[in-house]
């Protein structure tokens, strides 16, 4: 699962590594296409500026403040192309995790966002050791939803926030999943846990 390099995950078809400036175009040309935000902003895009200015500076800057927690860029492990992102990101002091992932559009439907996301579940619990990952998305986002299931994540509650300018399906509110590792460790048989 962990790279020879130390600082990526990798599955059958997927490698991901530590972000860098140089992924700055990748994401713009994702975060650009209408349909891969439209249950982030509408479909409006995240413009240039904010990603090179903001968005990577303080991405960059987890990896030292938190080590093995953060996003990492998601490659075809066969072509090398660029597929989007996948995260950990860090709660404030490390010992839980968000897990999320924007993959462009070619790569949906084939269970990619699924492998990805079940890596980096066993990656943070088995090899980090935060002792919870968690994930969200609107309601209405049934795609998302399913993934965070099949990653091992389980329902915990649905709540609405208040937007400026809210989104179609805001209405329904965000859902909020999460796997901990207690539940895991119980889960495990004993011969398991005693390693």
């Amino acid at each position: 699962m962990r790279d020879g390099d130390g600082d990526g995950v990798s599955t059958e078809r997927l490698r991901m590594r530590r972000l860098t400036m140089a992924d700055v175009d990748a994401f713009v040309e994702l975060d650009g296409d209408p349909e891969v935000m439209r249950f982030l902003t509408g479909g409006v895009a995240t413009p240039l500026e904010a990603i090179r200015d903001e968005q990577l500076p303080m991405l960059l800057a987890q990896y030292e403040r938190h080590p093995g927690l953060g996003r990492w860029a998601a490659l075809d492990r066969a072509s090398g192309e660029f597929l989007g992102w996948f995260a950990l990101d860090p709660s404030a002091d490390g010992t839980e995790a968000e897990l999320g992932y924007r993959l462009r559009r070619a790569a949906w439907g084939r269970g990619l966002a699924t492998e990805g996301s079940r890596a980096l579940v066993r990656y943070a619990l088995d090899v980090v050791g935060v002792r919870r990952v968690w994930a969200q998305t609107m309601a209405v986002n049934e795609r998302s939803r399913r993934v965070m299931e099949k990653a091992g994540l389980r329902y915990v509650r649905t709540f609405h926030l208040d937007f400026d300018d809210p989104i179609p399906g805001t209405e329904q509110g965000e859902v909020e999943y999460e796997l901990l590792a207690a539940d895991v460790a119980q889960d495990r048989p004993a011969a398991l846990r005693a390693r």
